[in-house]
C-alpha cells in the first residue's frame, strides 16, 4: 500500500499488469462475453463466449459472484448484496484504461476512481490469490454445445512491459560440455575473464565467452539439465524435448538468434534429431510454449494438465480483451510461437555463464528465460 502524503490516506497501487487484471473484471462484466483471438491477436467474431458471471475469492472461503446482465448482481456466499447497471463498469473500464495508458511509470501507481468503484462492488484487491495460473475464474456458455463450465484464464497484458512466460532460475539451466578435440590446455579456463561494459558496470559477457570457445574451435555438447523436475517435466510433453531446448539455446548464446520462430526455421533447416519430417520441430516446440503458459512450472511435478482451464486472455494495445481457449487452441500455439523471445537473465542469480571444471572436463551452464516479445 501507498500512503498519500497530504492525506496520510493508503490507496491501492500496482503495475499495469496487475490493473489491468482489474480492467479484465470490469470490462468482461460490462460485455458479457469474451471474444476469440486468432493468431495475429484479431477477433474473431464468430466464436465468442456467453460469461455468465465472473469468480472472485479475495479471501479463502469467501466466494463472491459478480452474475452478468443490465443490471450485474454481486453476490456473497450466495446471497445478492448489491446489484450495479452494466454501464458503470463500462464507464469504469475505459476510465482505468486511460490511466494505464497515460502512466508513464514502469512501476506501481494508484487508481483512484478505480479504486473508489473496486470499493462500491466489494472487490479490494487488485489479484485474487490462485493456487495455480488462474487469473480470473468465470462461469461461460457454449453456445453450440449448452455447456456451462466454470473456468480459469491466465491473463497478459500488451498495456505495460512484455510479460515473461517462463522465468528463470537455477532450475532453468542446461549443462553443456566442451569438447576439447584439439587437446587445448587449461587456458580454455580464461574465457571467464571476458566481461561486457554497460552503464559503467561489469557484466558477464556469456556469448563473448562461448564465441571465444569457438574461435579455439571448441565445441559445445548438451550434457544434462541442472533440475531433474524439470527435465522430466519436458520428456512429458516429449521424449526429446531437453534436447531439443538445449539445441535453441546454442542457437541463442552462440548463433545470436532471439526469437523463437527464428529458431524453429534454424531446427528445421539443421535438423539436429535427423527426424523424416521436420515439422516436429514446430510442433512440439509449440506444445511446449503452451504448457508452460498454461499451467507447466520447471521445479513443480506435472501431471500434463493445464491449469489455466479456460486459456489464455490478452489485453491489447487498443484495450480490447481477447481469449484463447480449448476451442482455438491451435490459434494460441501460432501466436506464442510468433510472440515470444529469449532473453539473458542474471547469470549471478541463477548461477550460469561459467566455465568450470569437473572430473578432468570442463563444462559451461547456459539459462533459459522466454518473454513476450
Amino acid at each position: 500500500m501507498k500512503i498519500n502524503n497530504q492525506d496520510k490516506t493508503k490507496y491501492l497501487t500496482g503495475n499495469k499488469g496487475e490493473w489491468s487484471e482489474i480492467y479484465v473484471l470490469l470490462k468482461l462484466l460490462a460485455e458479457g462475453r469474451i471474444y476469440a483471438a486468432d493468431e495475429r491477436l484479431e477477433r474473431v467474431e464468430d466464436i465468442y463466449f456467453p460469461i455468465l458471471k465472473i469468480i472472485r475469492e479475495e479471501i479463502k472461503g469467501e466466494i463472491k459472484e459478480y452474475q452478468t446482465g443490465s443490471q450485474v448482481k454481486i453476490y456473497m456466499d450466495g446471497k445478492i448484496i448489491k446489484e450495479i447497471p452494466v454501464e458503470e463498469f463500462d464507464k469504469q473500464a475505459e476510465v482505468l484504461l486511460k490511466e494505464i495508458k497515460h502512466e508513464k511509470s514502469r512501476g506501481a501507481f494508484s487508481a483512484k476512481e478505480t479504486e473508489s468503484f473496486m470499493k462500491k462492488i466489494h472487490c479490494f484487491k487488485l489479484s485474487a490469490p490462485a493456487s495455480d495460473k488462474s487469473d480470473i475464474t468465470m462461469e461461460i456458455k457454449d453456445i453450440h454445445t449448452g455447456f456451462k463450465p466454470t473456468v480459469g484464464f491466465s491473463i497478459k497484458s500488451e498495456l505495460g512491459s512484455p510479460p515473461t512466460l517462463l522465468n528463470a532460475g537455477k532450475t532453468t539451466n542446461f549443462t553443456y560440455k566442451i569438447l576439447n578435440e584439439n587437446n587445448i590446455a587449461d587456458e580454455v579456463m580464461e574465457v571467464n575473464n571476458i566481461y561486457r561494459i554497460s552503464n559503467e558496470k561489469e557484466y558477464t559477457d556469456v556469448r563473448g565467452r562461448i564465441n571465444k570457445l569457438m574461435e579455439q574451435r571448441l565445441r559445445l555438447e548438451y550434457h544434462d539439465m541442472d533440475n531433474m523436475t524439470f527435465k522430466n517435466n519436458l520428456v512429458l510433453i516429449d521424449s526429446m524435448m531437453d534436447r531439443i531446448i538445449a539445441e535453441t539455446l546454442l542457437y541463442f548464446y552462440r548463433d545470436g538468434i532471439t526469437y523463437c520462430r527464428d529458431m524453429i526455421r534454424e531446427l528445421e533447416k539443421k535438423n539436429p534429431m535427423r527426424y523424416g519430417n521436420v515439422h516436429a520441430y514446430s510442433y512440439k516446440f509449440k506444445k511446449f510454449l503452451a504448457s508452460v503458459a498454461l499451467g507447466m512450472r520447471p521445479a513443480t511435478n506435472w501431471d500434463g494438465k493445464d491449469e489455466a482451464t479456460g486459456g489464455y486472455i490478452i489485453v491489447t494495445n487498443a484495450g480490447n480483451v481477447l481469449a484463447y481457449h480449448i476451442y482455438n487452441r491451435n490459434y494460441f500455439e501460432d501466436y506464442l510461437l510468433q510472440n515470444t523471445k529469449y532473453e539473458t537473465a542474471s547469470t549471478s542469480r541463477h548461477g550460469f555463464g561459467e566455465l568450470y571444471r569437473e572430473n578432468g572436463e570442463n563444462f559451461i551452464k547456459l539459462n533459459l528465460q522466454v518473454r513476450f516479445v
